[in-house]
């Protein structure tokens, strides 16, 4: 059977389970500029969004194990498009003096005219940041 047109209309969000969820939350309100949108202090979990992305971060339980990209199934890195090349090298030079460990810096993606960075979020999860150039007219 095959299907004309997906029945899906993009990501409505994203749930993370983080091991810091105050730090993790004030990486993307504090230094993303991104809004809580809701907290459950049942789960706990806290909701942060940007507008067109929300992620629902949750408290994992203590002694979660860190999750190994390339011996576990499960999310990779999460990634988040940035409006131009300038904001990304904004971007990277904020979280960098925040102290925020970046894996590397903005580079070109496949050899360009995209650019991508990556760093870790404080539980550990891999963001990556990246501008894609307007497709040609």
């Amino acid at each position: 059977m095959s299907i004309s047109e997906p029945p899906t209309r993009g990501v409505h969000h994203v749930g993370l389970a983080v091991s810091r969820l105050e730090e993790s939350a004030a990486f993307f309100t504090g230094l993303l500029g991104w809004r809580v949108l809701r907290r459950d202090p049942d789960s706990p979990a806290i909701f942060v969004g940007d507008g067109r992305v929300m992620l629902t971060l949750w408290q994992a339980e203590a002694g979660a194990r860190a999750f190994d990209r390339r011996r576990h199934v499960g999310l990779h890195h999460l990634a988040l498009a940035v409006d131009s090349a300038a904001a990304l090298e904004a971007l990277h030079a904020r979280l960098a003096a925040a102290g925020v460990p970046i894996e590397f810096p903005p580079e070109p993606l496949r050899g360009g005219p995209a650019r991508h960075m990556m760093c870790y979020e404080p539980s550990g999860i891999r963001v990556e940041f990246i501008w894609m150039p307007p497709a040609p007219a």
